[in-house]
């Protein structure tokens, strides 16, 4: 059995790391009884930490939120992210992001042990973040949002389309995915009565939100991969998907993410899933990737690219034809 001491450290570990626990499951992993389980409770409450009870059979408990933070405990692999991912924030697409992790960073330092401190200074001094430009996101918005995917609480927000009217929506919100600098929300459109992706710097949301909602399955088990195909392929007139004579990673190293979606196939040959409303500009990206390929969909694009050929091969012969003829008027003259 656990000191005294120790048991209310593990007791709080576990009460950061579930948002609900209940008695006897408490009780269970820390191999004392329930009633001692009260008394560590009342214990930590009169430390400051705010500790719910929560009803149900035999009852349970949650870490609630209180006038200010208690004290976290994280292990060696957890201060260490949280230091690396404070420090790198200042890039981030978070509005004001910058300003607070460094506040957040210098109170992390003063307590960090000596040796972590010095692995963490060791990794930022040599790695130099590149600045992005663009629209940022309030942190409130995406803290809003994370708690209505937590408590399953629809959202109502406006929301401004690449293309089209600004509108109302009312969405069943179940994941943020962020890629890159974008942050993107994943939910059920009960207007459209179908999944839709939303860009989250487009949103903006609307007081109150809507009533609790029972979840659905999702769309895809990936849902990195089924954003990614939304905002690269699905959204566009025409979809393209070829395959590439080029392993996966080095296709990938060349296809941006906001551009297609790399699929390994074999050691040497990889699906490209990629899409525009051009034509024009679908050949060209994919004659400028650096890869053998071939061409499985739209019929559309081989037509074109061999249209695009032709003017090619004759914009090439022109200039090759206007520089015999200059060389030979200089040859002439000298």
């Amino acid at each position: 059995m656990l000191e005294t001491s120790a048991r209310l450290l593990r007791m709080l570990t576990l009460l950061q790391a579930h948002r609900d626990w209940s008695g006897a499951d408490l009780a269970g992993r820390l191999g004392v009884s329930p009633r001692t389980v009260r008394r560590d409770v009342d214990k930590l409450r009169l430390l400051g930490y705010p500790i719910d009870a929560i009803g149900g059979v035999g009852g349970g408990y949650r870490l609630g939120a209180g006038a200010a933070l208690p004290p976290l405990l994280l292990d060696d692999e957890e201060a260490v992210a949280v230091a690396v991912g404070l420090r790198t924030a200042a890039a981030g697409a978070v509005t004001g992001i910058a300003e607070t992790s460094v506040r957040a960073l210098a109170k992390l330092d003063q307590v960090l042990p000596a040796r972590l401190r010095h692995q963490v200074g060791t990794l930022s001094s040599a790695v130099v973040t590149m600045p992005m430009l663009g629209p940022t996101i309030d942190p409130a918005v995406l803290t809003a949002i994370a708690a209505a995917v937590r408590d399953r609480q629809r959202l109502r927000f406006d929301y401004t389309p690449a293309e089209g009217a600004a509108g109302v929506r009312d969405v069943e919100p179940y994941r943020l995915v962020q890629s890159g600098r974008r942050w993107y929300l994943v939910g059920w459109d009960t207007g459209r009565s179908d999944w839709r992706t939303f860009r989250v710097d487009r949103i903006a949301l609307r007081v109150p939100g809507g009533p609790r909602f029972a979840p659905r399955p999702l769309p895809a088990e990936d849902l990195a991969a089924y954003v990614a195909l939304g905002v690269t392929t699905h959204q566009y007139r025409y979809q393209a998907v070829l395959t590439m004579h080029g392993p996966a990673q080095a296709v990938a190293d060349e296809v941006p993410p906001t551009i297609g979606v790399v699929e390994p196939i074999d050691a040497h040959t990889c699906t490209l899933r990629i899409g525009s409303d051009s034509l024009d500009q679908l050949a060209v990206w994919v004659a400028a990737f650096g890869f053998e390929f071939e061409i499985r969909e739209p019929p559309e694009l081989v037509a074109h690219l061999r249209t695009l050929t032709a003017r090619l091969q004759r914009a090439v012969g022109v200039a090759v034809g206007g520089f015999r003829g200059r060389a030979s008027c200089e040859a002439r003259q000298a």
